[in-house]
């Protein structure tokens, strides 16, 4: 039974999307590093995990069963990955990832965005005494001086929590 697993923080179409006041940019570069991360955790047996963010009673972002809230087509997904949807920042608030994370010690996150749910994954996964390691090149924030930022208070604050770029982390 494995006891890793991975963990990708919302890498949904609504931060794709040109006309969201969500859109985040060219994703491209994240797209194709964050797909050579999956496959590399596939191949070592990682449990691979997706969240998704749906905001209750929208109609305009993250709108529940729009297409937005759909994890981007070019991400390597598979059926048999797991999904949490969630309508808060945690994705551990009223989920069932708990349940999923159970033989679980070790997790690696990436997602969008650093500074909203990859750092509250991050801050409640510490206070569950998991070892956590973060992939800074496969999260994205807004800007890089938020994303460098959230980061560097990371580290400060969590020393135990490990920074890699994906080429540190697949070597």
């Amino acid at each position: 039974m494995t006891s890793k697993a991975l963990i990708l923080v919302d890498f949904e179409k609504e931060w794709t999307d040109k006309s969201s006041d969500y859109f985040v940019g060219d994703v491209s570069e994240l797209i194709e590093k964050t797909n050579k991360l999956i496959d590399f955790c596939r191949k070592n047996n990682y449990k691979i995990i997706f969240t998704t963010h749906i905001e209750k009673d929208s109609d305009e972002a993250f709108a529940e069963n729009s297409e937005n809230v759909e994890i981007i087509d070019e991400i390597h997904k598979k059926n048999s990955d797991v999904l949490i949807m969630k309508n808060k920042i945690s994705p551990f608030f009223k989920t069932d990832l708990d349940k999923h994370l159970e033989g679980i010690d070790e997790i690696v996150i990436c997602g969008i965005l650093t500074n909203l749910c990859v750092r509250s994954l991050a801050q409640d996964a510490y206070d569950r005494d998991f070892k956590i390691t973060i992939i800074k090149d496969c999260c994205r924030a807004f800007d890089v001086e938020t994303h460098e930022f959230t980061l560097k208070d990371l580290k400060a604050t969590r020393e135990e929590i490990e920074f890699l770029n994906l080429n540190e982390f697949v070597k």
